[in-house]
């Protein structure tokens, strides 16, 4: 079934309550059910996601689904690395990301928005600074895509330019929006770009592709009560300038 409307159709209106709801609900979610999603409904969500905006329609994005094995042995490699990295941190210069995702330095109000966001899901689990075996056990829930039975991982191909990344933006908030339309839920993770030397031959990707980030997606443990973690707002008024 092809996703390509008419203009008419594209013009259409639409409930604005039920997309509202869709963007409003989206959370980061680090505890998933064993419970399997149809390959049917992964191929629709992507298929919807690929309508995302590209500068002159570039579509620059490649997505890898890891399910059953491949995601099981992908999930062991990473976590033995994650911890031989703790064991021995000189290795950390073998696991470098492609690109910068955070900033060399940070500054407020970054860093007082992150420092926010860790000791406000670490004291929810109970995490006490300084515990540091509970916090490696806690990242390391990154290389398992807490538990969820499906694992996504997106790729660019290097000859592209920064402002992919930014289509590669839109196209990524698509699927987590649509997920949630289907009951589902995600979790976009930076945390795998570390590790891109162990994925991308895992995965069978080029020479030419590098790793923009992984994907956690599947059915939230409403039980677990990391899935009452939710990250704070800044108002309107405190991002937007008005200018008339």
């Amino acid at each position: 079934m092809s996703l390509n409307p008419p203009p008419a159709a594209a013009m259409a209106a639409i409930d604005a309550a039920s997309v509202d709801a869709a963007i409003t609900s989206r959370l980061s979610a680090r505890a998933f059910l064993p419970q399997p999603v149809p390959r049917a409904t992964l191929e629709h969500l992507l298929e919807v996601a690929a309508r995302a905006p590209s500068g002159t329609n570039t579509q620059p994005w490649k997505v890898y689904v890891l399910q059953g094995q491949s995601r099981d042995t992908l999930v062991a490699q990473c976590c033995a690395a994650h911890d031989a990295l703790r064991a021995d941190p000189s290795l950390a210069a073998q696991y470098r990301e492609e690109y910068d995702y955070y900033p060399e330095k940070w500054v407020s109000p970054y860093i007082d928005r992150r420092r926010e966001n860790g000791w406000s899901l670490y004291g929810l689990l109970g995490i006490t600074k300084g515990d540091k075996d509970k916090m490696h056990a806690q990242h390391q829930r990154n290389f398992k895509f807490f538990d969820a039975p499906v694992g996504l991982m997106f790729t660019l191909d290097k000859v592209m330019g920064r402002g992919s990344l930014v289509d590669y933006g839109m196209f990524l908030q698509n699927i987590m929006v649509a997920a949630r339309g289907h009951g589902l839920h995600t979790c976009p993770q930076a945390a795998w770009n570390g590790f891109a030397k162990i994925i991308l031959p895992h995965i069978g990707a080029a020479e030419n592709e590098m790793l923009v980030c992984g994907m956690a997606l599947g059915y939230a443990d409403p039980a677990d009560p990391v899935n009452a973690f939710h990250t704070p707002r800044e108002t309107v008024a405190s991002f937007t300038h008005w200018l008339e």
